[in-house]
């Protein structure tokens, strides 16, 4: 018999590859048992997991629909030439950049730093680049000791290690109720139970940190304390001093997400009040461009060892060269100047958010680059993206972030950085003048 999660995955490739596009629907679960020779249960849990992963919904009386490649697509355009919007994907770009990368990449196209460049490396890297390295994650008045970094293959992968390290094989990892979606994969593979842990308007609440480790212990937490994906909520450094109080008096680490971090100046990181508590993992794709893959991990001295044996043994060491672009767009200031339009960006982009959505219930940080919109009754998350898909739009179901399938908001995510300008704003005014218009049969609901 055929496992539902490698019958989920070929599906999921069909869908990656864009022989399965949004909107697309799938065939009853009858039929697709038949057509794959599985069970029919083994063809429901199927249908489940797609659902998990947020790439499928379903619509009562319709079927189910393709609606994504959310958290498992490479980079693509925001706006394909038959019109599509994808509002799934949320990799900003700003027409500066590729200039200044350019130029930063001239040094490193000489024949002889070339050679060195090309080189295998490890997680460790040089004093140089973790020098380099420790001044890029710098924020809020904070500076990592650079003793103390390494390197990944992707953001995605230094998550992989800081999880494969600090929570072994069938024990709990708190996450905040609403997560990234990607975490989810992770844990499922590595073995990892997660534990959905109560958030606030400021956040992840501390005491559901402790509660939840005395009622079983958790090995550690994850937390997106910077523009939290997808609610773009910052916890305020009361809140983190007090997170950072629980996981002393717990004796457990935090696995700390700061992608997003560089878009706003503080609070101060997590990790720079609980130190020897907090492994911190970042990347550049979202900072710097997305097809370049690296990851960051600032870990404390008592776990830097296993972090760094998780990212050999896991074949999530960088490439060399991706390291050194790093250590030279930061020794010429490209990254900051990168970010800091990125900045006024993302405000620009929440600005044409404001102006068609703002009469709905969304929440969005001026500095951040998505939106959480909870829909007007009838609509439901599911039908919703399936309409949206159909008009061409593809948006992020709250399902796709959720750690627990019985407490799902009804609520979608956007991202704002992908599209261009107008492509957004016209994706906008369509979504808003679906949402005012939902259909007779949902409103007979």
């Amino acid at each position: 018999m055929r496992n539902y999660q490698t019958v989920a995955d070929a599906v999921a490739a069909e869908i990656r590859s864009g022989r399965l596009k949004a909107g697309d629907r799938l065939p009853t679960q009858r039929d697709f048992a038949r057509m794959h020779n599985i069970a029919a249960s083994t063809a429901t849990r199927v249908y489940q997991e797609l659902a998990r992963r947020g790439l499928t919904v379903g619509e009562v009386g319709r079927g189910t629909f393709v609606c994504g490649t959310s958290g498992m697509s490479s980079p693509g355009p925001a706006e394909s030439s038959d019109g599509r919007v994808d509002l799934e994907l949320n990799y900003p770009v700003v027409p500066e950049q590729s200039e200044l990368l350019a130029t930063g990449l001239g040094r490193l196209l000489r024949p002889d730093v070339l050679r060195a460049a090309m080189r295998p490396t490890g997680p460790v890297g040089s004093p140089a680049v973790r020098e380099a390295a420790a001044a890029l994650l710098s924020r809020g008045g904070w500076r990592p000791d650079p003793a103390r970094v390494l390197f990944a293959g992707s953001g995605r992968q230094a998550i992989s290690a800081a999880v494969a390290a600090l929570v072994p094989p069938g024990t709990r990892l708190g996450v905040e109720e609403l997560t990234y979606p990607a975490l989810k994969a992770i844990a499922a593979r590595l073995g990892v139970t997660l534990v959905p842990l109560a958030m606030d308007e400021a956040g992840l609440v501390p005491e559901a940190v402790a509660q939840a480790h005395r009622a079983g212990p958790l090995h550690a937490v994850y937390v997106q304390p910077a523009l939290h994906n997808p609610l773009s909520l910052s916890m305020p450094e009361a809140r983190l001093a007090r997170l950072a109080d629980v996981l002393a008096e717990s004796g457990i680490h935090a696995i700390e997400d700061g992608v997003w971090s560089f878009l706003c100046d503080g609070p101060p990181p997590l990790a720079s009040l609980a130190p020897e508590r907090t492994v911190l993992v970042d990347s550049l794709s979202k900072r710097l461009a997305p097809g370049l893959s690296l990851g960051l991990v600032v870990a404390p001295e008592s776990v830097t060892n296993s972090v760094s044996v998780a990212l050999r043994s896991g074949g999530w060491t960088p490439m060399r060269f991706a390291v050194e672009a790093m250590h030279q767009w930061q020794a010429d200031d490209s990254v900051s100047v990168i970010v800091e339009a990125k900045r006024r960006q993302a405000r620009q982009r929440q600005d044409i958010a404001r102006g068609h959505l703002g009469g709905f219930v969304t929440r969005g940080d001026p500095r951040s680059y998505y939106c959480w919109w909870e829909l007007p009754r009838p609509w439901r998350a599911d039908t919703f993206v399936a309409a949206a898909a159909r008009h061409g739009i593809a948006v992020t179901p709250a399902a796709a972030f959720a750690v627990d399938s019985d407490r799902v908001p009804n609520a979608v995510r956007l991202g704002l950085a992908s599209p261009d300008p107008g492509a957004l704003s016209r994706a906008l005014a369509t979504l808003a003048d679906l949402a005012r218009s939902a259909p007779d049969d949902l409103a007979a609901d």
